[in-house]
């Protein structure tokens, strides 16, 4: 039987050697991130900047991941459209992935996962606000390569609280992931606008992209 070892474990460095994943540094890779986006009504924006006050003020305390989902994770991904149908939040889901080269186990917890028709919207791990966000980035991409639905794409997003990263990726001949630009609440400006409307954007893709299918 193959020994099975913790995603938490891996290094980013692992995960790519492992998997066989490549980052690809295109622009016209992960559009989505980029493309301008939707003004939002003033009533959004006035909500989204109590919730960076709401949360810049709570980090001056110890934040455990379990906090990270309640105060900011849970009310993004709600006013976003994921908790309601045709989406359906799973949460902590348990996945096992055999690596490519040797046939090794790889298992971990995901922290959030959004699913729409078996095709994984989005894969989001929160961490503890002292750590960067590239400590995410290994499960994230683990549990998004498990995921993968032939052509489509698989979006991910990794977070800490106060610092937001998206994720694509594809698989084809091999796995192409890209990240996008890191969104902070550390800015005069309000970060988390921008974190909603890639999210909503993600999800029309995705809608769209489930309704071809069902054609």
């Amino acid at each position: 039987m193959s020994d099975a070892t913790a995603v938490s474990a891996l290094t980013l460095a692992e995960v790519k050697q492992r998997l066989k994943l490549e980052e690809s540094n295109d622009p016209g890779f992960f559009p989505e991130w980029r493309q301008p986006l939707r003004d939002l009504p003033e009533w959004e924006c006035r909500w989204l900047d109590k919730l960076k006050a709401d949360f810049l003020s709570l980090e001056q305390y110890p934040l455990r991941e379990e906090l990270v989902k309640m105060a900011m994770l849970g009310p993004l991904l709600s006013l976003a459209g994921f908790f309601q149908y045709p989406f359906y939040p799973q949460a902590e889901a348990t996945v096992s992935f055999a690596a490519a080269d040797n046939g090794e186990v790889i298992k971990g917890r995901v922290d959030l996962l959004v699913v729409r028709q078996q095709l994984w919207v989005t894969v989001v791990e929160s961490k503890n606000k002292r750590f960067s966000l590239i400590e995410a980035m290994p499960q994230a991409l683990t549990y998004m390569a498990n995921s993968t639905n032939g052509r489509l794409p698989t979006f991910g997003l990794v977070t800490n609280g106060t610092h937001f990263a998206f994720l694509k990726l594809v698989q084809g001949d091999r796995f192409l992931y890209g990240v996008s630009d890191e969104l902070s609440l550390k800015r005069q400006s309000n970060g988390l606008y921008q974190v909603l409307g890639i999210l909503r954007r993600i999800g029309e893709l995705v809608d769209n992209w489930t309704a071809d299918l069902l054609a």
